[in-house]
């Protein structure tokens, strides 16, 4: 998992220790271009977020291991850090991993959107919603920002807050989830196992 400086890395940790999985947490390049699996979490700014990911080196990490057709996965800012920018931060360039833009939600509700909201799963059988992706389920948002027109091929679940946005992307060996899986009970914990196992 790389700690980058961004907030809720020991959450995370502890939720994917909770699940079964090794868990090695290191800022040091050379320690995650060795990983067989790599996590970006993330709250916070898109801008700030970016910045300490390419500061560290860990961005050009994160690259060649998706080049390589390694496992990764991004939780929540680290699931809009895989697309192209964010309107969160216009000047700052994301990883590029994924078409599309972050957009702030379309919504007159208030924001952030916080608490549990349901997931509608929309390619069901994907290795990482392995036993989870029979019947919508519910999981915990924290986020003002979100992925509206991603993909549709890339698009695995989606949620509503007025408007429906991508909770859950992927493609090939790349996954992003923008809801908290550490925060969401045993289906969260669930979905990281099945992480942890491919």
């Amino acid at each position: 998992m790389l700690d980058y400086g961004a907030g809720n890395l020991r959450s995370v940790v502890r939720a994917f220790e909770h699940a079964g999985a090794d868990v090695c947490l290191t800022d040091d390049p050379t320690a995650a271009s060795q990983a067989e699996r790599l996590v970006l979490p993330g709250q916070g700014h898109f801008g700030q977020c970016m910045g300490r990911l390419e500061a560290s080196g860990l961005g050009d990490v994160v690259r060649e291991h998706v080049a390589s057709g390694r496992p990764f996965l991004g939780i929540c800012v680290g699931m809009q850090l895989l697309y192209e920018g964010s309107e969160e931060a216009p000047g700052a360039s994301g990883l590029d991993l994924l078409p599309g833009r972050v957009e702030r939600l379309r919504t007159a509700l208030p924001l952030p959107h916080v608490g549990w909201n349901s997931v509608e799963w929309t390619r069901p059988g994907n290795a990482l919603l392995r036993d989870v992706d029979d019947r919508p389920r519910f999981f915990y948002h924290v986020h003002s920002y979100a992925v509206h027109d991603a993909d549709a091929s890339e698009v695995l679940g989606r949620s509503e807050y007025q408007t429906r946005f991508a909770s859950v992307v992927g493609r090939d060996f790349v996954w992003g989830i923008q809801f908290h899986p550490e925060k969401s009970q045993e289906d969260g914990l669930h979905i990281l196992g099945n992480f942890a196992r491919l």
